[in-house]
């Protein structure tokens, strides 16, 4: 009996990756590459060689700047694959990043930076005619949730005490418009995927944006006295659930990317 495999690779192939920006300086990604082609039953295994040859080969090619998007270079190592592996009819590979994004904080304005994990991934399956080609690109991203089922109990024992000691309504709806009520809050770990034809370009900053936007408040790697009291009051003026988060990227993802 032939048996068909669909997935003969190498895992975590670990390389630099140098992307071109117009205008701007190159990002540099360090990188753990995933690589697969199926094999036919009539074959007794792959030539795994060619997978490191084929991911140089593009990798040289984003340094001279013929590959300027991190999902492009993942689509031409998927396409690629294809022309070397001749028995192969589908090709998979998926590349894991860390990015270094520049972040200012909100008061002091001082410089920070902060890492990102960035998923990109691309299908190539042989046709006819030309190969047809799916890309995704993703990011996940740290944020910090506070949650509105606790601030909610905390405002209603707030409320019964100002009442207690006479103070107005109408200062009491004043001063909860001002001062958002403690809750209990925590990290969170965003994640979002697009995916798209092989012609279509997503902005990873986009990415990066929506997830920071859909939390209760982004996080920093260093905070001074006053940018410490602005990300707790921006997250408690903005309680949200994970759920609410998720519904969220949900939205911006649909008004960003028709």
């Amino acid at each position: 009996m032939r048996i068909n495999l669909t997935r003969v690779g190498v895992k975590n192939v670990k390389k630099l990756v140098e992307v071109h920006r117009e205008g701007k300086r190159p990002v540099i990604f360090i990188s753990n590459f995933d690589v697969y082609v199926d094999l036919p039953g009539s074959l007794k295994g792959a030539n795994l060689s060619r997978n490191f040859e084929v991911i140089d080969e593009v990798l040289q090619q984003a340094i001279d700047g013929e590959v300027n998007e991190i999902e492009n270079l993942c689509s031409v190592v998927a396409r690629k694959l294809l022309d070397r592996h001749e028995y192969a009819d589908r090709t998979e590979v998926f590349m894991r990043s860390e990015f270094m994004v520049k972040r200012e904080t909100p008061i002091s304005k001082t410089a920070c930076h902060e890492v990102v994990k960035v998923h990109a991934r691309a299908i190539a399956r042989r046709t006819f005619r030309a190969p047809i080609v799916r890309k995704s690109i993703g990011a996940e991203v740290t944020g910090m949730t506070a949650c509105p089922c606790a601030q909610n109990i905390m405002k209603e024992r707030a409320m019964r005490v100002l009442e207690g000691i006479d103070i107005p309504k109408d200062k009491i709806d004043a001063f909860f418009a001002e001062v958002p009520m403690a809750t209990h809050n925590q990290r969170g770990k965003g994640f979002l995927c697009i995916e798209t034809d092989d012609d279509q370009h997503v902005d990873l900053s986009r990415v990066i944006y929506i997830l920071k936007e859909s939390m209760s408040s982004g996080i920093y790697e260093l905070l001074k006295r006053g940018d410490e009291g602005a990300v707790v009051l921006a997250a408690h003026k903005n309680p949200r659930f994970v759920e609410d988060c998720v519904r969220e990227m949900a939205r911006k993802v649909l008004a960003e990317f028709e």
